[in-house]
């Protein structure tokens, strides 16, 4: 009986040693075929006003601890296509004043704000009115199983939207 049932250990210690399947908690595909962590975006027109040039977008549901947020600026256009710039991003003004667009976030919101060596207050409503800004949720999950090791470079949104594979055509517009 003492065979068998040593008989019976091994044979089981050999079959569970031998399962193979992702490393950690989520494989790169995700969990049973589950597709794996999800990038968002969101995209806001905001307008800025002399009560703190500040704006804050609630984020719901909350996003994980890990995420990294990316927030892109509206600069313009060239050629039929956006120019989107990684903020913090710093403006020079004709009269040599320096003006930034600047963020901080929480799992619960994300505040985009103006910074200036010079009085607000004095900004063309080009700049501070019907501003666009792109938020891109990038999953910690993402860096967790080793897709990071070749980051993207986040400065160019393109290069975010292709690597984190986000179909950007389904982007939540928003106006506050």
């Amino acid at each position: 009986m003492k065979k068998i049932i040593t008989l019976f250990a091994i044979v089981g210690l050999v079959a569970f040693s031998s399962c193979e399947g992702p490393e950690g908690p989520m494989g790169p595909e995700g969990l049973e075929g589950l597709p794996g962590p999800v990038s968002e975006v969101i995209e806001r027109q905001v307008n800025f006003n002399p009560s703190g040039f500040s704006v804050t977008i609630p984020l719901s549901p909350p996003i994980y601890k890990n995420d990294v947020v990316l927030v892109y600026h509206l600069y313009g256009a060239s050629a039929g296509n956006d120019v989107w710039r990684l903020i913090p991003q710093t403006y020079y003004m004709s009269d040599g004043g320096a003006l930034d667009y600047n963020f901080d976030y929480t799992i619960n919101r994300v505040n985009i704000f103006l910074g200036a060596d010079f009085d607000l207050n004095t900004l063309s409503p080009d700049w501070t009115q019907k501003q666009v800004f792109r938020i891109v949720i990038v999953p910690a999950d993402i860096f967790e199983t080793g897709k990071s090791v070749n980051k993207a470079d986040y400065s160019d949104y393109n290069e975010v939207i292709k690597k984190y594979n986000i179909n950007d055509s389904n982007v939540q517009r928003v106006k506050l």
